[in-house]
């Protein structure tokens, strides 16, 4: 299957699945707190504007949320491809190694994909933004 393949072949992606779990964990604690504020602000002054972002922030938690589980899936499978290759299963450490390559391969689409929500979020602040200075309120 793969000449080159060896023990050190799956070690090669911990530095990057770990920079994308601490990418993936800020993101997730930035939108904790977006949604925190949120619910402050509803709270002391209720606007209909609010339910427009609830179905994206609940999209992105649900995008983050999975992210992180590809991504976490695919360094454990890393781990185990080592084990398997330390212990001479170099044909069932190949597969896990490429199927964690596909994790990360999903990982990497929901985290565009949540940088489109993420995006369109923005729109809808600039819209309301917009709106009022359109309509001015007096």
């Amino acid at each position: 299957m793969m000449d080159n393949f060896s023990i050190n072949t799956p070690s090669l992606l911990f530095p990057a699945i770990s920079l994308l779990m601490l990418a993936y964990t800020n993101r997730f604690l930035t939108i904790s707190s977006i949604i925190r504020q949120l619910y402050d602000h509803h709270r002391s002054n209720p606007h209909d504007n609010i339910l427009r972002q609830l179905a994206n922030l609940r999209k992105r938690v649900w995008l983050i949320r999975y992210m992180q589980a590809f991504g976490i899936t695919s360094l454990l499978l890393c781990i185990i491809s080592m084990i398997f290759m330390a212990i001479n299963l170099d044909q069932l450490a190949q597969g896990l190694f490429v199927a964690s390559l596909i994790l990360m391969i999903g990982s990497l689409i929901l985290c565009l994909q949540e940088v489109m929500v993420s995006d369109s979020a923005l729109k809808i602040l600039l819209s309301d933004i917009e709106d009022e200075i359109k309509n001015p309120k007096k």
